[in-house]
């Protein structure tokens, strides 16, 4: 049985998909813009801002079935340049902590909406 989570705290999906889907225990979020939920746009600020906020999204689809970055278990990071990777790998260890998730990194030749970074994640409801 799967169930299909959505929340306003976080960008709409601009396609035919979930914010994330509910497995059994599992949590599969889908992928994450550093988008401003409020007005569908990317936020100012370049690729730091973006994993911010990119991260904030996820935070929110998680804390809809409450759940939390702490309960992740593993991500998937799309960069449109692997230049930034330092950035955004300096942000996202402000973002979690040990034992971190599991984690693959990919440079994309593009993303939608002109992003600079996504960030999927699985998560995992403990019991």
């Amino acid at each position: 049985m799967k169930k299909a989570i959505q929340t306003r705290n976080a960008p709409a999906a601009i396609g035919p998909y979930s914010q994330a889907i509910e497995a059994g225990n599992m949590i599969f979020c889908s992928g994450q813009l550093g988008l401003d939920p409020r007005t569908g746009e990317l936020v100012a600020g370049g690729i730091e801002a973006e994993t911010r906020r990119a991260l904030e999204n996820l935070s929110q689809v998680l804390r809809e079935v409450g759940l939390s970055l702490n309960d992740v278990v593993e991500t998937t990071i799309f960069v449109a340049d692997l230049r930034d990777f330092d950035v955004v790998n300096r942000i996202y260890g402000e973002h979690f902590k040990e034992p971190y998730p599991a984690r693959s990194t990919v440079q994309a030749g593009a993303l939608a909406r002109g992003a600079r970074v996504e960030i999927g994640a699985v998560a995992v409801r403990a019991g």
